[in-house]
């Protein structure tokens, strides 16, 4: 069966993150006044990037069971991770967790246990910096993508399958960026071929769909453009969506229309589980 390797340190699994960074994401989310695409999309792969170095966290140190990469297509194409790490493809996450590009103070409200709130201030590590310029290429992203992909499978052939995770707000302008999903879609280790999931940002407060078995319900070819690119949930992650309260199915697939906010960051943390025992 694919998508049951174990996950260790000698052979550990692959996320890619692919975040488009052109001009349109200065845009704002629907119904999320305030703040812009680029902003929120940063935000939630920073906070997620951190979760993932939590869930390596062992007495002896962060365990390298994952590698994590960010590519940025807007006005360039290219690794989007800043500081020590600029310019780095893949990096294991022990190398992410102590090399942040900064880390920030910010505040949350929790119960003063006297019915309100209180604001209390939290460490916020910051990997990766919102960006809206340029176009939206796309293809390049994913071919750029598979590159390091190859590299990750060819060092760890018999791995947990890769996930990337493409988050976009509009089409791409370099083409048709299917041939190269299935490219991508295509690269195998041992236990299986890589898992590539689709976001489609929110322009509008339209309630987003998540987790299709079916094309018919998306309003227009770009997003039935993007189901088609995107892989069919493996068995772990159909049960992490329907425990979160999905209506999934067989043959759902890994994406999302429409999606706010709350829709990215509910994504990415299904997305990204493994229900694997790790060592």
């Amino acid at each position: 069966m694919p998508y049951t390797a174990e996950i260790s340190r000698a052979s550990p699994t692959c996320f890619l993150f692919l975040i488009d960074q052109s001009r349109s994401m200065a845009g704002p989310f629907g119904g999320e006044p305030g703040r812009n695409k680029a902003e929120g999309v940063a935000d939630g792969i920073n906070r997620l990037l951190q979760n993932l170095a939590l869930k390596c966290a062992k007495a002896d140190g962060i365990r390298d069971y994952f590698w994590v990469g960010v590519i940025g297509y807007g006005k360039e194409v290219q690794s989007a991770f800043g500081g020590d790490l600029s310019g780095e493809p893949l990096v294991p996450i022990s190398n992410l967790a102590g090399r942040p590009l900064r880390v920030e103070t910010r505040s949350r409200k929790v119960p003063d246990g006297a019915g309100g709130l209180d604001e209390q201030p939290f460490k916020f590590p910051v990997w990766f910096e919102p960006v809206a310029n340029g176009k939206t290429p796309m293809c390049q992203a994913l071919t750029l993508g598979a590159r390091f992909l190859n590299e990750f499978i060819t060092q760890f052939p018999s791995c947990y399958p890769p996930l990337i995770i493409n988050i976009t707000d509009g089409k791409a302008t370099d083409g048709d960026p299917l041939g190269p999903a299935e490219t991508l879609r295509g690269l195998h280790s041992e236990d299986g071929p890589a898992l590539l999931f689709n976001v489609h940002l929110s322009s509008s407060p339209a309630p987003p769909i998540v987790y299709p078995a079916q094309e018919g319900r998306l309003p227009d070819p770009f997003a039935k453009l993007l189901f088609r690119m995107s892989s069919p949930l493996p068995p772990h992650l159909l049960a992490a969506a329907e425990g979160e309260g999905f209506r999934v199915g067989p043959g759902a697939r890994g994406f999302a229309f429409n999606a706010d906010l709350v829709s990215v960051i509910r994504f990415l943390d299904i997305g990204t589980r493994v229900a694997h025992t790790v060592r």
